[in-house]
């Protein structure tokens, strides 16, 4: 499929559809309602949205508050804002609590584009992946959003959905089913496994498989969506192939690829991995999300590097005498 939907307008549609089929929703944002597009949803239903203003910690306090009157709150902000500057109130207040907040972080990774660095959360996953018990995905493309934006809305619990607010292209049928902790197998191959998070990493490892299929490496691609519950299932059903390259847009420490690097080394060792993302010691910049992507190495030419890599060297591994190769199965 070809079609592209902008994820903030499909947010905002399916949260007004949602109420429209008796979700008791409430909508919250921190000065920032045209940034995410909750504007038709304020028009259509006035007195089911807050803006808290440039009060971040307030916004999780007033979401917390709402939840504890039976409301649903959907709490949404800039990433930045949502996990660094809110991240005790959401812990404590929300999570702590067993509440049911439904926080949104918008403009993840390099999305926040010319925003900067400042505002372009990498490391947000790591720090939410730290709460127990929360629920952490990220949709996509514009099907998935609107199917896990109906799912946080019908499951008690507190939520982190990262979401891209630009267009994606459309990847799933209109009624394709998604269930929490299930991740989608987009395509298969035998050689290698790509595991990827977020519109953005999708549609890379994607293209990566494209490049690598033409080099005679079929490759598995995955749409982890989730990170919390990770699908440990279907990922390691994967691994038999010996090689998995993760893709997120976000730091290499704490996300999707630690994940994916405690599963293997608890699960399945002797596993190969590769993990694309934001260097340990990178801050965000200024660009154009397309400058940015290839900036900090989050592009299908730099994850078919690495899968090819990990290929040659389980190849040039299984042809070594027994003691003269190098452990690199991290790297």
């Amino acid at each position: 499929m070809t079609t592209s939907r902008e994820m903030r307008a499909v947010y905002a549609e399916t949260l007004v559809r949602l109420v429209e089929s008796g979700r008791d929703i409430v909508i919250l944002e921190a000065d920032l309602m045209k940034a995410t597009g909750t504007g038709p949803f304020a028009q259509r239903f006035p007195s089911r949205a807050v803006n808290v203003g440039v009060a971040e910690a307030n916004l999780v306090g007033v979401a917390a508050g709402l939840s504890a009157g039976g409301k649903i709150p959907f709490a949404a902000t800039f990433a930045c804002f949502a996990s660094r500057r809110a991240y005790d109130q959401f812990f404590l207040a929300a999570n702590y609590a067993q509440l049911n907040v439904k926080l949104v972080g918008t403009d993840p990774g390099v999305t926040a584009a010319f925003n900067g660095g400042t505002h372009m959360p990498f490391e947000d996953l790591a720090l939410m992946r730290a709460i127990p018990r929360l629920t952490i995905a990220e949709p996509s493309d514009p099907v998935s959003l609107a199917a896990l934006t109906a799912l946080a809305a019908d499951t008690y619990g507190c939520w982190y959905l990262r979401l891209q607010r630009k267009p994606a292209p459309v990847l799933y049928e209109e009624h394709e089913q998604f269930t929490i902790g299930r991740a989608k197998v987009l395509r298969t191959g035998s050689r290698v496994t790509l595991v990827a998070l977020g519109a953005l990493m999708v549609r890379e490892a994607l293209a990566a498989a494209d490049m690598l299929a033409l080099e005679g490496i079929p490759a598995t691609v995955i749409d982890a969506l989730w990170l919390s519950p990770l699908d440990e299932q279907t990922l390691l059903s994967h691994m038999q192939c010996g090689c998995v390259v993760t893709c997120e847009n976000h730091r290499i420490v704490g996300g999707l690829g630690s994940a994916v690097a405690e599963l293997i080394a608890e699960k399945a060792p002797g596993t190969r991995l590769a993990r694309i993302g934001v260097a340990a010691d990178r801050f965000g910049e200024v660009g154009t999300q397309d400058w940015l992507a290839e900036h900090f190495g989050l592009t299908a030419p730099h994850i078919a590097a690495a899968a090819r890599a990990l290929v040659n060297g389980s190849e040039q591994a299984q042809t070594e005498p027994a003691g003269t190769g190098t452990d690199s199965r991290y790297h």
